[in-house]
């Protein structure tokens, strides 16, 4: 079975919690373990939150879901301006710890087992969260090798 969700969200701070819900309960009904839920969720909301703080003025945004067996990935899309990856992402970054802002990429790689940024080629940025899951007991899933394709 493979699950793909597709949220287009306004840009608004009350989309946060209803992306974090609406897969929340779809990685419930899977039997995913609260704990990996947790950790998604976390992740989602850091991403989606620096899409309202820096895409700019935009009327929506996209978080694209799927999972095919042992993985989550997570997209979230939007049609800002875009950045410089290199220089804004750099891995070892670090902000200190009771900093007010600025430690959504820290939370983020600290919570998911890949994440990666992209330019977009039709304009905007994305962020790509992959998160192995931990179930409660065997999915209905079929089993995923090492790239998350089912076989």
């Amino acid at each position: 079975m493979h699950l793909r969700l597709r949220l287009v969200l306004p840009s608004e701070a009350r989309s946060v919690p209803l992306a974090r819900r609406v897969l929340r309960h779809a990685l419930a009904v899977l039997e995913v373990v609260p704990s990996c839920i947790e950790d998604i969720e976390l992740a989602i909301s850091e991403a989606c939150t620096n899409v309202l703080d820096h895409a700019g003025q935009h009327d929506e945004y996209t978080l694209l879901a799927g999972v095919d067996g042992d993985y989550c990935v997570v997209e979230v899309c939007d049609e800002g301006a875009g950045f410089d990856v290199p220089s804004e992402t750099p891995e070892g970054t670090t902000t200190e710890p009771l900093a007010e802002r600025g430690r959504g990429i820290q939370v983020m790689r600290a919570l998911v087992d890949q994440l990666d940024f992209a330019i977009r080629e039709d304009h905007g940025a994305a962020v790509r969260l992959r998160k192995r899951l931990i179930y409660a007991r065997s999915p209905f899933l079929a089993s995923a090798d090492g790239d998350g394709r089912p076989r």
